[in-house]
C-alpha cells in the first residue's frame, strides 16, 4: 500500500492558527518562505518546535535547505531567521531616519489632494444623489479622502478654515 503524505499549504500569517489545529501526525506544512510563517526568529523557532512536536515537518517551497526535517535544516532555517530579523530591524532603523530627515525638510507631509473647487463640486455632487463612491471614483481620490474632505477634517480642517 502507497503512504500518502497530507499537505497544507499556508498563503498568510492570519491562516495559520486553524492549521496548527488542524495538522497532525506525519503532516507537512508548506509555506513560501519562512516570513510567511512568523514575524521573528523567536515565533519562527517556538512554532517549528511545536509542529516538531505534533510530528509535523515545516516545508519551505523557495528554499528547501530549510526544511526543518534534518538537523541542518532546523541549523540553516535558525540562522536565516536570524539574518530576516536583523535585516527588518535595519530597514525600519534606515525608514525612521529618512522620515525624520523629511519631516526636517519639510517634504515629508502631503498636502490635501482636493482643492476648494474640487470640495464644493463634490458636495453638490452628493448632494444631488450620486453615490459618494462614484464621487470619489472620478476625482481619483479614496472614499475615506472624500468623507474627510466633506467633512472637514484631517487635512481638510485646515483647507475648510481657509476657505471660510
Amino acid at each position: 500500500m502507497e503512504s500518502i503524505q497530507r499537505s497544507t499549504c499556508l498563503g498568510v500569517l492570519t491562516g495559520f492558527l486553524p492549521i496548527k489545529v488542524y495538522v497532525r501526525n506525519g503532516d507537512a506544512v508548506r509555506a513560501k518562505s519562512p516570513d510567511r510563517l512568523a514575524r521573528s526568529t523567536t515565533d519562527l523557532l517556538s512554532l517549528a518546535q511545536q509542529l516538531r512536536t505534533k510530528g509535523v515537518a515545516v516545508e519551505f517551497v523557495d528554499n528547501p535547505a530549510l526544511n526543518t526535517d534534518t538537523p541542518q535544516g532546523e541549523f540553516m532555517l535558525t540562522i536565516l531567521a536570524a539574518v530576516a530579523q536583523l535585516e527588518r530591524a535595519t530597514i525600519r532603523e534606515r525608514q525612521a531616519e529618512g522620515i525624520a530627515i523629511a519631516k526636517r525638510n519639510g517634504v515629508y507631509e502631503r498636502g490635501p489632494k482636493l482643492t476648494l473647487e474640487q470640495i464644493a463640486e463634490a458636495r453638490q455632487r452628493a448632494d444631488s444623489g450620486v453615490p459618494k463612491a462614484r464621487v470619489a471614483r472620478d476625482l481619483g481620490v479614496s472614499r475615506q479622502t472624500l468623507y474627510a474632505a466633506l467633512s472637514g477634517s484631517g487635512k481638510y480642517a485646515e483647507l475648510a478654515k481657509a476657505g471660510a
